[in-house]
């Protein structure tokens, strides 16, 4: 799937959060395709290092803290950007949650979770 269509489902996926999860507020369109961008890149350079700095915790939770990981990237997201703002820790959690279910949904309905045919 190519950058474009992740940061669609990305957009998507937030404003859904935005729509569900009281705490969460992002200003406008602009906002929201820009925090899309935002997330994507946090996800991809932040999210990998806080992943192995918390594995020893999110062994002992059985992968629970993992939701409190997503909770950061999604905090970390909303900390870069002025016109995005989650109230507190729950919303965050919530949103991550949220976030996370409608980006699996998206990308489902967009046949993003198709297997590659395997060659040799």
């Amino acid at each position: 799937m190519g950058f474009l269509a992740r940061t669609a489902i990305n957009a998507f996926a937030l404003w859904v959060a935005t729509e569900i999860v009281p705490g969460i507020r992002v200003s406008g369109l602009s906002t929201l395709l820009l925090a899309a961008l935002v997330f994507g890149l946090v996800n991809a350079v932040v999210r990998p290092v806080a992943v192995v700095l918390s594995l020893p915790l999110t062994l002992l939770t059985f992968g629970l803290f993992l939701l409190v990981v997503n909770a950061a990237m999604l905090g970390l997201t909303a900390l870069l950007l002025p016109g995005m703002r989650i109230e507190g820790f729950g919303a965050a959690l919530l949103g991550a949650i949220v976030v996370s279910i409608a980006s699996w949904l998206a990308s489902r309905a967009a046949g993003g979770e198709q297997e590659r045919p395997r060659h040799g």
